[in-house]
């Protein structure tokens, strides 16, 4: 990004993620001199904030790709021409991943928070430790038997399945 470098990722990371991720630099360095890049990619990074939470439409995508070409082209300097190439880059080659999040409210890296859910699986054996570091107290039961997490309550941190040490609890 904006070096002419490569980045490197795996199905770890949410495409979705990154271009936001990138776009949100870019938006931060706009001098604001031009709409375009001012305005833009303003405009851009609410839609990736949409897509992100779940909340994203069809047409979103059409609207992310149309809106960058317009940044692209009508910029001033370099910073606005080519902040949108993340996005035009991922929505390209990964668009089934803006879908994804889209159609089926999931995101397919488990990156994006508002579309994973962490479960306990019968391999829990009740050591209470994920309920011990709940900042949210979402997760209920008694000492040597299975837990389980309120969906509503949870925050989805990642603290319970960080501290698990009996791999009891998946991402989903």
């Amino acid at each position: 990004m904006g070096s002419g470098g490569i980045v490197v990722m795996d199905e770890r990371n949410c495409v979705v993620d990154i271009a936001h991720y990138f776009l949100s630099f870019t938006q931060a360095e706009s001098c604001g001199k031009c709409p375009p890049c001012r305005v833009g990619t303003k405009r851009m990074l609410e839609i990736l904030e949409r897509i992100k939470a779940g909340q994203g439409g069809l047409k979103d995508v059409d609207l992310l790709e149309n809106l960058a070409k317009t940044v692209k082209a009508g910029s001033l300097c370099g910073l606005g021409q080519t902040a949108p190439n993340p996005v035009l880059t991922t929505i390209r080659y990964f668009r089934d991943e803006y879908l994804a999040h889209i159609i089926e409210h999931r995101c397919p890296a488990a990156v994006c928070r508002d579309l994973i859910t962490y479960e306990i699986t019968d391999a829990c054996n009740g050591c209470t430790l994920c309920a011990r570091v709940c900042p949210n107290n979402a997760i209920i039961g008694v000492r040597k038997q299975k837990h389980v997490i309120d969906p509503k309550a949870c925050i989805r941190c990642g603290a319970c399945f960080e501290s698990c040490n009996y791999n009891a609890i998946v991402l989903h």
